[in-house]
């Protein structure tokens, strides 16, 4: 009977294996935290956990050059002017001599930044025949005569040379103590097009430019509140560029809104060249994968996003404008789900979901069956299986990873391509490379399936830069397959949802209204409800104002 029982009992190299599996997620876990603690030492926290930079501007200046101010004399002051910005090759100034007064002065612009035909029809035609006569301060003589709705008086010369260089065309008037800042439009920039990286069937066709100025218009554009604010900072120690912070000022949270102000103003690099530059340096989580902003061409994205109480940043020079807080599920989110009538719209985003988890663990199970446990799989498929395995020289893992990475170089190369030729590559190059490969016995015609699904998957994710880290990670993926089966296949799921349910956008737990439960949110989740249940602003956003407007 003793000896029966001692039967079942399993050997030591069992006991180990357990106790191996038991210390890789307990080892990985120590791992991450050593890593977060390594590149985060040296770096204070501020609120939910972003990274506080001391604020530095440009060098400090001597009293005398900080403080200079214009002293009426135009030689004098032109001089001053030439002395801190004439070395500019683009910077023009014109002398003029008016017909009328004889008041000699001087026009400074920056070659491109301002309408050439405003700038001669209308500045000098007034300034060297139309500026009546007399002791009139600069605002007074222009103010009521020059067609602009921007114009202001400078008084201290090196704010004055910073404006001319940021677009402003400026004017210097003998016997004047100031000088005259004239906003004039009119720069280059490309017409507002319909969005690459998130089109539509149904929806506005208008998406954000590389100008400011344009894409808060266009915002205002989207209807009429009053509601809608705007604060603008200036980020960059060598070359400074504006960010706008916008938001409805009934709705958004207090607090939520004065820590992302904290987080930008904390920004200390040289040049933003683009909005992922302060994606990265106010997230909650630097080493996480998954994104803690949303990224979005669309304006009726951002208006909506507002109007749930977010908050989004606009960079100028980028089409591409941020929106904070993010969750999960706003990743797999299109507009298009709410343009169409519920029921597709609901179907359509359950297909969305069902294609991520296949677009991230497709690989990994086709792994883990094949090498640790055919006999899940059905006997008639197993055999079919294993009639299209017979002559690859290669395990699945490397197997897989020959048709991955060719999959991953060639949708790179699509996307650098000219138009007119990636897709065209994209489709038969897939072809011939996975037909080559089959008929090389490389690979099973079976992995070729798998790996068509899962490419197919990613394609329908609505977000470019969540298909980016599910694409990452399904090498992961592949890895924990490829050592411990189904077992690491199954713990790969789990860690990531330990990481998703622990990981926060500026307060707001990523998983919600999964974790934490909130059952209320769960009308614009995996469903999409119709229109006249969804009265209520999302609970996790805490507004003002928690029910919508009708």
């Amino acid at each position: 009977m003793f000896g029966m029982i001692l039967s079942y009992i399993p050997g030591w190299a069992i006991f180990a294996q357990a106790g191996v599996a038991m210390l890789v997620p307990l080892l990985l876990a120590y791992l991450y935290k050593s890593l977060y603690k390594l590149v985060g030492s040296g770096r204070g926290q501020i609120g939910y956990g972003a990274r506080t930079v001391p604020a530095q501007g440009p060098p400090p200046l001597a009293p005398e050059e900080s403080s200079a101010r214009f002293t009426g004399d135009l030689q004098a002051d032109l001089q001053a002017v030439k002395s801190g910005i004439g070395n500019n090759s683009d910077v023009h100034f014109r002398a003029f001599t008016n017909a009328k007064t004889g008041a000699q002065g001087v026009v400074i612009h920056v070659d491109g930044m301002q309408s050439d035909r405003l700038l001669s029809m209308e500045v000098m035609q007034y300034l060297m025949h139309e500026m009546p006569p007399g002791p009139q301060s600069s605002v007074e003589m222009a103010g009521h005569r020059l067609p602009f709705s921007e114009l202001r008086e400078e008084e201290h010369i090196r704010d004055f040379n910073k404006s001319v260089l940021f677009g402003h065309a400026a004017l210097l008037i003998d016997g004047l103590r100031c000088g005259l800042l004239i906003e004039m439009p009119g720069a280059p920039s490309r017409q507002a097009d319909e969005p690459v990286s998130e089109a539509l069937l149904r929806g506005p066709r208008l998406g954000f430019t590389e100008v400011l100025s344009e894409n808060t218009s266009i915002l205002r554009r989207q209807g009429l509140s009053d509601q809608l604010e705007m604060v603008s900072f200036r980020a960059g120690t060598a070359i400074e560029r504006e960010i706008v912070v916008a938001y409805m000022k009934d709705i958004v949270n207090p607090d939520l809104l004065e820590e992302i102000k904290n987080r930008i103003c904390k920004i200390d690099m040289d040049f933003l060249a683009e909005s992922g530059y302060i994606e990265q340096l106010i997230e909650d989580n630097y080493l996480s994968p998954f994104q803690q902003l949303q990224n979005t061409e669309r304006p009726d994205r951002v208006i909506s996003a507002l109007l749930e109480g977010r908050v989004a940043i606009l960079l100028d020079g980028t089409p591409f404008v941020l929106i904070a807080p993010v969750t999960f599920s706003m990743l797999l989110q299109s507009p298009e789900d709410y343009y169409e009538r519920w029921l597709p719209g609901t179907l359509l985003r359950l297909m969305r979901f069902g294609a991520s988890f296949f677009a991230l663990m497709a690989p990994a199970l086709y792994i883990s069956f094949i090498s640790f446990h055919p006999g899940l799989i059905p006997t008639e498929l197993a055999i079919t299986i294993i009639k299209t395995r017979q002559g690859v020289p290669f395990p699945s893992l490397i197997e897989v990873l020959i048709l991955e990475v060719a999959i991953e170089i060639l949708r790179e190369a699509g996307i650098r391509l000219p138009k007119p030729i990636g897709p065209a590559m994209g489709i038969v190059g897939g072809l011939i490379i996975g037909d080559a490969a089959v008929q090389a016995g490389i690979v099973s015609p079976f992995l070729v399936i798998t790996v068509a699904v899962t490419a197919i998957s990613s394609f329908s994710i609505p977000m470019y830069s969540a298909g980016i880290t599910l694409r990452m990670l399904r090498f992961a993926g592949m890895l924990f397959a490829s050592v411990l089966g189904m077992y690491g296949t199954i713990l790969f799921f789990l860690l990531i949802c330990c990481h998703l349910t622990k990981l926060k956008s500026f307060g707001v737990p990523y998983l919600t209204p999964l974790s934490p439960f909130r059952l209320s949110d769960w009308k614009d989740l995996f469903l999409r409800a119709p229109m006249a249940l969804m009265k209520r602003r999302p609970k996790m956003m805490k507004t003002k104002q928690s029910k919508r407007r009708s």
